[in-house]
């Protein structure tokens, strides 16, 4: 049912995995190292199509300052954070309290309104680009940071929900008899013995909700333009000229985006990987 360990199989086995293994790892990261090429290229590099191998000179200092400097990068940059961290804390929250309530309390209609919340997630995105673009257009929230984070924070809820919920259901439901035989209020129960235990949780939702957010084009595209609204992942395009696009501004644009959400995984690693496997083993 499981796979052998690696340590349990053949000697020649062991030498093909170590060997694929760096393979495997360099496949994964080449479009990152050609991005992180290109971003030192000089512009002259890529208008004579010398797109791949050693740069002819190395202008990484050039090209990043001229993408803090010289554009409007740190504008994106700020409408990213804006957007991303409100979402972030909206969804969490929401989903906590959603959780405890589909996790803890059994009614008639549990099981539908748990799976509302979910099916949401089963939708493409495609079918849901009209709709939502005319509805934050009849509210007055186009083009504004606002409509994005609250449709981020309407849409994230459902999975966010299935995540808190399954592992609040895993909690031991003992904690909170005790906690009701001695009259303990149920927003007590929730705020000063469940919430603790879900600190992992909310850890690693966090890491995987801010990627996700940050990470985002569709919607940024969709909803915003314009620097005023538009987050880091949509202004990258502003370096495309009408009739060509600067390669090198744009590989420079993109590492610089790609570091938060990196930095985000590394401050929370520990939380992340507790919280993704509290409860897997006893």
């Amino acid at each position: 049912m499981f796979p052998k360990p690696i340590q349990n199989s053949s000697r020649a086995w062991q030498t093909t995995y170590q060997a694929l293994v760096p393979a495997a790892l360099v496949m994964w990261l080449l479009p990152l190292i050609a991005v992180a090429i290109f971003s030192i290229k000089p512009e002259a590099d890529f208008t004579t199509g010398k797109y791949w191998g050693v740069p002819s000179s190395f202008e990484g200092l050039s090209n990043y300052g001229r993408v803090f400097f010289g554009s409007d990068m740190p504008r994106y940059l700020l409408n990213s954070v804006l957007i991303t961290v409100p979402t972030v804390i909206g969804a969490v929250a929401l989903s906590c309290m959603t959780g405890f309530a589909l996790g803890v309390y059994k009614f008639r209609g549990n099981l539908l309104l748990f799976f509302m919340f979910v099916a949401g997630n089963f939708v493409p995105f495609q079918i849901l680009m009209v709709p939502v673009r005319d509805l934050t257009l009849d509210m007055g929230l186009y083009n504004t940071k606002t409509g994005l984070v609250l449709f981020h924070i309407a849409f994230q809820t459902g999975f966010c929900t299935l995540f808190m919920r399954n592992f609040i259901r895993a909690l031991p439901f003992e904690l909170i008899e005790a906690a009701r035989v001695e009259g303990v209020a149920e927003w007590r129960i929730f705020w000063f013995v469940v919430l603790p235990l879900m600190k992992p949780a909310i850890a690693a939702l966090s890491v995987l909700i801010f990627t996700f957010i940050w990470n985002d084009y569709f919607w940024a595209v969709v909803l915003t333009q314009g620097a005023e609204s538009q987050p880091v992942t949509a202004g990258i395009t502003s370096f495309n000229a009408q009739y060509r696009a600067a390669y090198h501004l744009m590989s420079a644009g993109s590492i610089v985006a790609a570091l938060p959400p990196v930095a985000m995984f590394f401050l929370m690693q520990r939380h992340f990987i507790a919280g993704l496997t509290l409860g897997a083993v006893k």
